[in-house]
């Protein structure tokens, strides 16, 4: 019994990590597609939690053709799915730009200046996903 309950979880687990079908309780397919696995921010410094009081902050940013957003940094880590549109984010301290599309994921670096510019024709819609101590901003403007 323990070796076919084995077997059934190792074989449900690779379902998911391969993005396959997993069944609801009534047997309707329900697809999981993995969108981002990674240990490192866009910069490449791997990925670190608050230390206290983990708060998570979920937002909707919806950012028009040709806005550039402010130099700014986060103390801690932020995440964006982009629902729509082209967005160009780079590091104001070492002039690296990414460009990411509808579809993409985001991991912002921690700490580091940077702003982002929408270059698309049309929004750049966000999900953005905070992790913060409990009461903290994410974001920082440079004055």
């Amino acid at each position: 019994m323990r070796k076919i309950l084995a077997s059934a979880l190792l074989l449900t687990a690779a379902s998911f990590a391969t993005g396959a079908h997993a069944l609801d309780r009534s047997g309707t397919p329900v697809v999981v597609t993995p969108l981002a696995s990674r240990t490192t921010t866009a910069s490449g410094q791997p990925i670190t939690l608050p230390r206290k009081n983990v708060q998570v902050l979920v937002s909707t940013y919806d950012i028009a053709p040709g806005a550039t957003l402010p130099v700014h940094r986060h103390p801690f880590p932020r995440y964006a799915y982009v629902e729509a549109g082209t967005l160009k984010v780079t590091n104001v301290e070492n002039g690296n730009s990414n460009t990411y599309k509808t579809g993409d994921f985001i991991i912002e670096m921690i700490g580091q200046w940077h702003q982002a510019t929408n270059i698309g024709d049309g929004p750049v819609k966000l999900l953005v996903i905070d992790q913060v101590e409990e009461g903290a901003k994410n974001t920082e403007l440079r004055k």
